[in-house]
Order: C-alpha cells, then structure tokens, then sequence
C-alpha cells in the first residue's frame, strides 16, 4: 500500500517567531510597525518622532537617536528620543561604526551602555542609529541590527513619499503659476509673482531672477529683496550668477562663504547673510542663457537637492516663456497702437466750408454711437474716409476697420465673403475661413456701394443685422457679432427702393442717420485747401519740400469742375508732388487738366470767358472728329459739314496747324 503524505497548517499567531510571548516574536512585530508606520506617514518628522519611541522601548535604552556625519570631527543629531548622556568616548563609538560598518557597544566605567548601529548606505539624511542606556541586553546588538535594516528602508519610503508629494505638489503648482502668469500685464509684477513661487515651493528664504544685458555686461535682479527698490545691478562677470551665466551650468553651494566665487559684497550692502544657494541658467527659445534663477537659505536647514534644481529649472523655463510673450504682446499693441495713430491721422475731413464743418460735427456725435450710418454721396467725394472718422473717433478705434465693395462682389461670392467658409463648403472651400463679419467683430464692417448688392445679398444682411449672428457657408454654428454697419452708395438709393431693386425694410434699418456729401464743386473753398494738405503729404513720400501754389495755379484749380471730386484732386496732387519739374506748381503743370486729348469730354474752365470757351470747344471737336476719320481731312470735312478749304480756314483761326498740316 501506497503511505498517504501529511499536511501542516499554523498561523502567524501559532509561530514562536512572531509570538509576541517571546523575544523575536516583539521585535519581529515591531519591525513590521516600523514599516507599516512609514507607508502611512505624513512627514518624516513625525515618523522619526514616533518610531524612535517605539524603537527605545524595545531595546530597552533610555535615549535613541539619529546620527549623521557633517565633517571630521563633527557630527549632527538629526532625531532624538530620551534624555542624551555621553562624552568623548560616544564621539570615538561613533566614528568606529562609521569606519567598520559594524555594530558597536561600549560599556562605560560609570555603567552606561552606549551603542552604535550604521544605516544601510544611502540612508537619507543619517548615518548611525545610536543608543544610550544602563542595561545591554545579551542581544541588543542583535536587535539593533535588525532594527537598524528595517529603520533604513522605513526612512527610505517616508524620504522617497515625501520627494514624490513634493514633485506633485510643484508641478500642480507650476501649471497654476503658468496659468496666472498668461495675465500679467507688466514684467517687474510678473517677476515677482515667479520670485515668490520660487521661493515657496523650494521652502527657501529668497529668491531673485537676474536678467542678462549683454550690451552693458550687466545683471539686475529683479525682485532683489531687502534692497531699495527691489532692483540690483551688477557686473555680468562676478559672483556665482557670473559663473551660471558664463558655463551654462546650475551651480549648487552649501556653504557660500567658503566658495571663492560667491561675491560677499552683495550681503554687506543689503545687510542680509546668505548660507546657501542654488543658482540656474534662464534660457530662451533658441538655447542661449539670458539670464539666472536663484534661490537663498533652504528654510529646513538642509542643502538643496538635484529635485530643488530641476524645480527652479522648471521656473526658469516658464518665466522667460512668459517674458517673451508680455513683449510680443507689449510689441503687438505698440504696433497697434502707432498703427492707428497713422492711420487715425490719415483720416481727415478737410476743409473750411458751411457743410464741411456741419459734417464733422455730425461726424463727431455719431462717433460714440453704434447707430447705423448710411453715406451718399457722387464718387470720389470720401465717403469712406467719413466712414473711418466714424470709426477711428469713436470707442471701437482699437478694433478692426474693415471694408467690403459690394459691387465687386457676385451673389455666389457674397456670403462666403462676408459670413465665411467651413472647410469642404464648396469644391474650393480648402480651409476653415472666416468672413468679414468675423474680422470685424468689436470694430466696424463698411459696406461700399451697397446699392449694388444683389437682392439675394440684401435679404441674408438684412438678417444678420437683426439677428447679430452669422452662420458660416457649410456650418450650423450660430456666431454672435459685435459689428457696427457704416454703408455707402453714390446711387440714389430712394429712387431704387421705389423701383424695387433695393429692399426697403433694409433701406430703413441702414439709413438710421444718413449722410450726404456735398460734391467738391459745391464747396469752392475747400479746393485749395484740399490741395495743399495732398501736397504737403505726398510731398513728404517724394522726399521733397511741400510745393507752394503759384497764383494763376491757384486760379485753375479753383476754376477746374472737378468731376472726380476730392479723389481726383488728390490724384492731380501726387502726380504733381512726383513728377512737377520746378520748385513750385505753375499753370502750365495743370495743363493736362484742361487737355482734350487727355480728358476728352471734360468742360471748359469756368475762368475762359465765353468767347475763348467757344473756341476751346471748337478745337476740341474738330480733333475729335480728324481723329474719328483718323486723320483724312477731306472726310473730316464732310463730316463737319463743312468745304475742304473752310476747315482749313476754320483751323487757321483757331492756331490748330499741328492737326492736318496746311492746304
């Protein structure tokens, strides 16, 4: 027969080892606390604290501590339980386990035990579990040993949860320093807020960011703390930040004093007394160091670490992120700014006359409005320099002006151009655009020539103008806008909404204030005016002195109709400041004003006289018609109803030999 093998069952409180009856069985327990404590403890203090306690109570001693070697000969209690008595001879046990890595007991002639029990190696913060007591067990050095083994991984854990908590609690509370530093306005409160954060997070005393100005070879710190207006300039070259700035390198010192490179006299002018530091290249994007990070005096009286260097890295990094960003934003709105101050001084309602004043009084009151304005008008009389003065006068001058020619624009363009675009809208819909509407929002959408919008276009307006929202070609998405509407039309636009091209609800809710620009003709005394500002600043874009007026130039301006209204005066002014060969505009210079082949069509001057009229008329016509004939004069004739020999005749008396030669 087959002999059936036997089973053994025994649980932890049946063996001898973890009896609590025996001696291996408390100290095994107790080993198992010391491990269990480190899992769940807050900080390490209060971990030492308690399993120090517990540690002197079994062994029996009546003080414990923790040891750890600072220099020959010294060394620094890091924890302590009890009451300490010892001596020279303490000092010698200690350093003897030190050296052997062993175990030490040393009996005193005044009966105390001392003992001495070395960590693991690598033990954060300590060296040595070292004992005071009047009794020694037959196997204190036994228990102290294994003591010591769990006490060195217990620390280990508290030490590694602690570095863990603190890297968590930094990053958390760099993504919030990042967030906040996306809101500051200015670059010395910006600085200060990152000192401050350093400085707590490092749980140091101080902290200061020194900025590099390599054209003066100099450093400031900012904030400089405990010195007269928070600034410090130094020489780039001197001190540790000197030596940050040249290696690149992140420098830890944990004793100033005793390192050559630290410059003392920046504590005798502050008053201040600075132990330790770490210090931190700042770069920028492309790699080079602008600048230094530093942090002052560990508050816990402790060196600062590797993890201390990367978290004021971390700093660093964010700080010169966010000081290249405040100066791209500061560039952006200096940019903005000069940019609307051109252009604000480019937009000038010129002139002197009864209606030129009434319009910009009118001009001036609408501005600080969002009412609708509608601009009539003939071409070329500026009605969308009025709409910019509109624009650039009132509180929506630091938002976009944007302009749209409807007449430029096919009803199958109209909405993509002023609504914008979903990609894949449309077979050329590529990209994600977005319309006019859109580019203006918070500043003013001027429509010109809205009298040509199709009356498709006009019906989807006239919603978007009720409504305020816009969806674009392609989507569903509803967009608010905030755009004022300033319209303009040289078309009579009353006319049309009776010949139902133009949509009179739309008509109503464009024109709630509506201005009518005299034509140039109509305001003869602007005309010098208007020239000699066009003169005076195309003169500048020449690179010339302004060109004065000669009298009689001045008297054929002044005669001129002006069809073209301001715009073809000032199109007359920058020719003239470009290509005028004097030093000043002469009547002959304006001579193409009046000249057919040029302007074919135009009246004559109003300072002529009827009779030199007639024949400034009549020498017209005739040329038109040799050039009609191209050139044969005997169908000129004929076309003029006149005899070969009379239009000779006829052109004799009116000096025109240079057309057909002579009979």
């Amino acid at each position: 027969m087959r002999t059936l093998g036997t089973t053994e069952w025994k649980t932890s409180q049946q063996s001898s080892l973890l009896s609590p009856a025996t001696p291996s069985g408390t100290l095994m327990q107790l080993t198992g606390k010391i491990l269990s404590d480190a899992v769940q403890s807050a900080s390490m203090e209060g971990f030492l604290r308690t399993v120090l306690s517990e540690v002197a109570s079994e062994l029996s001693v009546q003080w414990i501590a923790l040891v750890r070697r600072t220099s020959v000969p010294d060394w620094e209690i890091i924890a302590e339980h009890g009451q300490q008595a010892g001596g020279v001879k303490t000092i010698t046990l200690w350093d003897g386990a030190l050296e052997r890595g062993a175990a030490g007991l040393h009996r005193t002639e005044q009966g105390r035990v001392l003992t001495a029990f070395p960590l693991s190696a690598g033990t954060p913060g300590a060296d040595l579990l070292v004992t005071s007591g009047r009794f020694a067990d037959q196997d204190l050095l036994d228990s102290g040993l294994l003591v010591c083994r769990t006490l060195s991984m217990a620390i280990g854990l508290v030490d590694h949860d602690q570095r863990s908590r603190r890297q968590l609690e930094r990053l958390r509370s760099t993504l919030e320093i990042a967030s906040r530093l996306s809101q500051a306005e200015d670059a010395a409160p910006l600085l200060e807020l990152i000192a401050q954060e350093a400085t707590r997070l490092l749980h140091c005393d101080r902290s200061s960011i020194f900025l590099w100005n390599r054209e003066r070879n100099e450093v400031e710190a900012r904030p400089a703390l405990g010195v007269k207006g928070a600034s410090l300039r130094l020489p780039a070259g001197e001190g540790i930040v000197g030596e940050t700035l040249r290696s690149g390198k992140s420098i830890c010192v944990d004793d100033v004093y005793d390192d050559p490179r630290f410059n003392q006299e920046v504590d005798r002018r502050s008053g201040y007394r600075t132990r330790n530091l770490v210090c931190v290249p700042l770069r920028d994007s492309s790699g080079q160091v602008i600048g230094a990070f530093q942090g002052i005096n560990q508050n816990d009286g402790r060196p600062f670490t590797p993890e201390d260097v990367e978290c004021l890295t971390l700093l660093g990094t964010q700080a010169t992120v966010a000081l290249r960003n405040l100066q791209e934003k500061n560039l952006l709105h200096r940019s903005h700014s000069q940019l609307t101050e051109r252009v604000t001084r480019g937009v000038t309602l010129v002139g002197e006359s009864a209606a030129m004043s009434a319009l910009r009084d009118t001009v001036r009151r609408l501005a600080s409005t969002d009412l609708p304005v509608l601009v009539l008008g003939e071409s070329g009389t500026g009605k969308e320099v009025v709409a910019q003065s509109l624009h650039y006068e009132g509180n929506r001058a630091g938002c976009p002006f944007v302009a749209v020619n409807c007449a430029a624009l096919t009803e199958s363009l109209l909405e993509s151009e002023l609504f914008g675009h979903e990609r894949g809208a449309f077979t050329d819909a590529r990209e994600l655009r977005q319309g006019k509407f859109e580019l203006a929002d918070g500043g003013t959408l001027f429509l010109d020539e809205i009298g040509d919008m199709s009356p498709g276009g006009q019906a989807k307006l006239l919603r978007v103008l009720e409504q305020k929202v816009i969806t674009r070609v392609g989507g569903s998405q509803l967009i608010p806008v905030n755009v004022r509407i300033v319209a303009a039309t040289n078309a009579n636009l009353g006319e049309a909404v009776r010949a139902r091209k133009f949509r009179e609800d739309l008509y109503y809710r464009l024109g709630v204030v509506t201005l009518d620009l005299p034509p140039l003709r109509e305001r003869p005394e602007d005309i010098l005016l208007l020239a000699e500002f066009f003169l005076k600043r195309f003169s500048g874009q020449a690179r010339r002195p302004q060109l004065p007026l000669s009298q009689d130039a001045r008297r054929r301006l002044q005669a001129h109709p002006w069809p073209g209204n301001i715009r073809e005066l000032r199109n007359l002014m920058e020719r003239l400041a470009f290509l005028c060969p004097g030093e000043r505009v002469e009547a002959e210079d304006l001579s193409f004003i009046l000249n057919p082949e040029a302007e074919s069509g135009k009246r004559p001057a109003l300072d002529l006289g009827l009779e030199e009229a007639t024949r400034e008329f009549q020498r017209d016509f005739i040329r038109r018609c040799v050039k009609h004939v191209t050139g044969n004069m005997t169908d000129a004739a004929e076309l003029l109803q006149l005899h070969r020999s009379n239009l000779y005749r006829k052109m004799k008396q009116l000096d025109m030999n240079e057309v057909g030669g002579t009979e």
